[in-house]
């Protein structure tokens, strides 16, 4: 029976008509911006993608669509950045090369991925490092505008297959087009094996993230139903097949459309001998083929699903005839399919079985024929391929270096995640002492290379580590300049994470190795620690700018004008630090001219790390409109560059979301997150901008309590994350009156903030506030007992922050604006639990004050959410004092900021009878008159033996009013007193 298959797609109806949903979706999407215009295609393997793909292509093109596909490829270790939108750029270049021309002209960036340019390079060494990576936003922006122009003559269907193999920097691009409009109908397409999903593989948590964005779309297949695989056969077998064979299939095939196609390719179903392992049944296909065509195949499945016809070739070592006698059998027995110059199998899971199949000296010969071909120019390749070949060929010196020329190709199309594996691959390698004596690799350099990318790609403690096992490996002998090479990175890398080392000394060791005289060595050493020293050292300053002024003379005899652009950002933020006031100002502008210098140099980092210290200036001052436009534009910066969590641009984001938060624009702080849940990041950089996201969602009553517990692991090697979500906590717990909670998170991260800072971190004063608004939040409702506990640890959580703030004015002189706002805060809360413990009455007036001077340090900063906060608890405890008229005016106040927020929850307590929810009044004894919700809930206070204070505070309504409601309660219960009324209470079950 000849082996074929179906032309007719069967059972996928109801899935092709959502798929083609999508490209009406688009239509719309390019008028309204806001139409789904993306989905993901998922399934296990064989389960029909390919088929359902190919039917969706048909009627796209029926439809007057241009289809453009692009296909991710199995290259195990040894990724290949951005190879489905190259094959896509080499179909368009084919068809419409003017159209291709035209966007290149626009964006340079694109002729990156232009198929023939994707050979194999080596890296610059003496390219200044600060470059690296810094074009990956431009070829992003290229593809887009490439797809935007070619959508101009007809609508475009991107089609992206086996995402399941892609590199990281294909996600992030396919995350990249996701989240951005097309001003034209483009729609996309993109499908992965479900069955490949493990829990660690990278792409589930993006297909989780990126489903959450409304223009994206899911697509499950499932197995076929047992009416549709015998269809299928029907399709397959035209002449027949008897019911025994039918209900072979069916009962085998499992619903997987691929595997009914080999059950009925096998043609002996009916005697029941079909393997049963799933690889055998692939590997029957090869039993019917020629010598010369199981050749060719085998060959072929060590390239993996698709090769080249040149590389094929180079690799087969037989005579021209015999491979292309091969060829076309393997292609007429469905075994292989023609596309271009490239051979693929029909279906991945036959190419690896094949593959699967070879013994293992077998493996290794064919590997070290592809490595041969690569390596002579008989075909073309990449350095990541060569790379794979090498490893798998057992070549390892080969291995070495072309994993580090894959990691050059990696960071110049703006792949620092791929860079920074092929890196590491070549690292492992050298463990091997004689390897690197034989190869000459100058081994602390490419540590250092692969430590960058990692830090450009947001990874910054996996980039610590690796240097710090590199320098423990270290012999005592090494060159001095090795060693001060290796330190310097180390010390920038810990001072962007959280250590107990001491980055300045570790620099200073670093400069005190470093050669003398004109060396780019001792410039890049002065000009790291000088930064360092400056962060680390406000004592310091005029020695950081000693250092940096010389950095920047050697740097400039050394034409390193990018170096020396970054020397210029340093100094400039250094002096702009330590004045205020007119001179601050004209410093800040001083600073923006080193920005526009870089600008001007092509120095990424320069210019990013100018904007963001530009951004901290006015955000130490309070200016937070300014503060937001600088943090603003470097984030801007680093979108472009696509380098999202990179340092300075991802600090930028955080403390946008912050700034967004304490100014009310709640909105605007989820869409800061949500704009990047499409994109892979390392754990680190994505939970420091989380927290901000996670307190809009739990003050607008959503419970997000696992997802705070979620970031804990991150509080030792972030301290921002730990206090930022340590912070959230402690308000969900106080907002739901939870004090024992709240009590617990403070402890906990102040025991690890603790070690990583030291006791009097500045934060700590802002966690016991919020604890303290939390234990009074709970007073109310506490027993005797409890109340004294925790007025004995709100006196201590005063002291903490008196302690706190005692070591801060010693070190660093007065707060600025916010430190201010929440020491009065911290004090304002202390004393509203000591009244609420039932504190005399002659301290009114303190606590009055206290809560006027948190008011206005509060309304000085503009935190909304905070404001409200303070406005409900002033309001409550002026309402408990008599002054109603206030108390209304501060009520009205916080209900107006709730509602702009949209959170109802941090005005709960402020409803005007709590206990009117309650439900129908209730009949007394004996027939009396009946008691209301309120009244019944009084009763149930009195019974617990609190008095008509404890009970005004509790309710938040005065003690007058309390006194009416309980001789209300005494007249309808016949109760002579309160002792009386509980026993009555208790007798005819008035009580809960």
């Amino acid at each position: 029976m000849a082996a074929h298959s179906s032309l007719t797609m069967v059972g996928r109806d109801t899935e092709l008509a959502e798929a083609i949903a999508v490209l009406d979706d688009a239509v719309s999407a390019a008028e309204t911006g806001t139409s789904r215009r993306a989905v993901l295609l998922s399934g296990d393997a064989g389960v029909g993608k390919t088929r359902l793909l190919r039917a969706l292509r048909d009627h796209a093109l029926d439809s007057g669509w241009q289809v453009l596909a692009g296909h991710c490829l199995d290259f195990g270790d040894s990724a290949l950045p951005y190879l489905p939108f190259s094959e896509v750029l080499g179909r368009l270049d084919a068809s419409h090369p003017e159209l291709v021309e035209a966007v290149a002209a626009i964006h340079p960036a694109l002729t990156r991925l232009q198929p023939g340019r994707r050979t194999r390079v080596v890296g610059d060494e003496s390219s200044d490092e600060h470059s690296r990576g810094a074009d990956r936003g431009d070829t992003f922006v290229a593809v887009h505008a490439l797809l935007e122009a070619a959508a101009t003559e007809a609508p475009v269907l991107l089609v992206v297959e086996d995402l399941h193999w892609a590199d990281q920097s294909t996600r992030d691009m396919l995350g990249f087009l996701f989240t951005r409009a097309f001003a034209r109908p483009v729609a996309i397409v993109a499908s992965y094996r479900s069955d490949d999903l493990h829990r660690r593989h990278p792409l589930r948590r993006q297909v989780a993230e990126w489903t959450r964005l409304p223009q994206v779309g899911r697509l499950g297949l499932g197995p076929l139903p047992a009416e549709a695989v015998r269809a299928l056969v029907g399709e397959l077998a035209p002449a027949g097949l008897d019911e025994r064979s039918v209900n072979r299939i069916v009962e085998r095939a499992e619903g997987n459309a691929f595997f009914v196609e080999e059950l009925v390719a096998s043609g002996s179903c009916a005697e029941g001998d079909v393997p049963g392992d799933l690889a055998d049944l692939l590997l029957v296909r090869l039993d019917r083929l020629s010598e010369e065509a199981r050749h060719v195949v085998r060959v072929a499945s060590v390239a993996g699903r698709r090769v080249t016809h040149d590389l094929l070739a180079a690799t087969a070592d037989v005579p021209v005839d015999q491979l292309d006698s091969g060829i076309r059998q393997a292609v007429e027995m469905n075994v292989l399919e023609v596309g271009g110059h490239l051979y693929a199998f029909r279906h991945a899971l036959l190419g690896e079985a094949i593959y699967d199949d070879l013994l293992p000296g077998e493996r290794v010969r064919l590997h070290a024929r592809y490595v041969a071909a690569l390596s002579s120019g008989a075909a073309g390749g990449t350095s990541a391929e060569l790379a794979r070949h090498a490893r798998r060929a057992n070549d390892l010196d080969r291995a070495v270096t072309a994993s580090i020329e894959a990691g050059d190709e990696a960071m110049a199309v703006g792949g620092p995640d791929e860079a920074a594996d092929h890196y590491q691959q070549a690292l492992e390698l050298l463990e091997d002492p004689e390897r690197v004596a034989r190869l000459e690799v100058d081994h602390a350099k490419l540590v250092v290379r692969a430590a960058t990318a990692l830090i450009t790609g947001g990874n910054a403690v996996r980039a610590g580590q690796l240097v710090a096992a590199r320098l423990a490996q270290l012999p005592p002998d090494a060159p001095a300049a090795d060693r001060s090479r290796l330190l310097s990175t180390h010390a920038e890398v810990l001072s962007m994470t959280e250590t107990e080392l001491d980055p300045v000394a570790i620099s200073a060791e670093a400069l005190a190795l470093a050669p003398e005289g004109e060396s780019p060595l001792r410039a890049k050493a002065l000009a790291a620690h000088a930064r360092i020293l400056g962060a680390y050292r406000r004592d310091q300053q005029d020695e950081a700018e000693a250092l940096a002024t010389e950095a920047l003379a050697l740097a400039e005899r050394l034409a390193m004008p990018q170096l020396a652009s970054d020397i210029v950002t340093t100094l400039s933020g250094l002096r702009v630090q330590t004045v205020a006031g007119s001179e601050q100002d004209a410093l800040r502008r001083t600073l923006e001219s080193a920005v526009d210098s870089a600008v001007r140099a092509g120095a990424f980092q320069a210019e990013i790390r100018g904007r963001w210290l530009l951004g901290r200036s006015y955000q130490d001052s309070g200016d937070w409109e300014q503060s937001a436009r600088w943090f603003r534009s470097a984030m801007a910066l680093g979108e472009q560059a696509g380098l999202v969590w990179a340092p300075f641009s991802i600090e930028s984001r955080w403390q946008l979301t912050r700034i967004s938060y304490l100014l009310g624009e709640w909105d605007d702080v989820l869409a800061l997150v949500d704009v990047v849940d499409g994109l892979s990041g390392p754990p680190i950089p994505r939970g420091i901008i989380e927290p901000a996201r996670l307190s809009v969602l739990a003050a607008r009553g959503e419970d997000v309590l696992d997802r705070l517990l979620a970031l804990r692991p991150l509080w030792e090697d972030e301290g921002g994350v730990a206090v930022y979500s340590s912070g959230a906590e402690i308000e969900f717990h106080g907002d739901r009156g939870d004090a024992a909670a709240a009590i617990a998170v403070y402890d906990h991260v102040v025991d690890v903030l603790g070690r990583i800072w030291g006791e009097y971190f500045g934060g700590r004063i802002r966690l016991a506030a919020g604890t303290l608004a939390a234990i009074a939040r709970a007073m109310p409702r506490a027993s005797a007992a409890e109340r004294r506990g925790l007025v004995d640890r709100a006196d201590r959580l005063l002291a903490d922050g008196e302690a706190v703030l005692a070591a801060i004015r010693e070190r660093s002189g007065p707060w600025g604006p916010e430190g201010r706002m929440w020491t009065d805060r911290l004090v304002a809360e202390h004393h509203r639990v000591q009244w609420l413990a039932g504190g005399e009455e002659a301290r009114r007036d303190e606590l009055l004050a206290a809560w006027e001077a948190a008011l206005d340090s509060t309304v000085k900063v503009g935190n909304v959410p905070e404001l409200l906060r303070v406005r409900a608890a002033y309001a409550q405890i002026l309402r408990l004092l008599g002054d109603t008229a206030r108390a209304r005016d501060e009520a009205d106040q916080a209900r107006a900021l709730a509602d702009r927020l949209g959170a109802p929850l941090l005005v709960a307590d402020l409803a005007a009878e709590p206990g009117a929810a309650r439900g129908a009044a209730t009949t007394s004894h004996s027939g009396g008159a009946a008691l209301t919700a309120r009244e019944l809930e009084i009763l149930g206070l009195v019974a617990e033996g609190r008095s008509n204070g404890e009970i005004g505070k509790q309710l938040f309504i005065s003690t007058k009013t309390v006194s009416v409601h309980v001789s209300n309660i005494l007249g309808k219960l016949g109760a002579a007193g309160r002792t009386e009324a509980a026993a009555i209470a208790r007798r005819d079950g008035l009580l809960p």
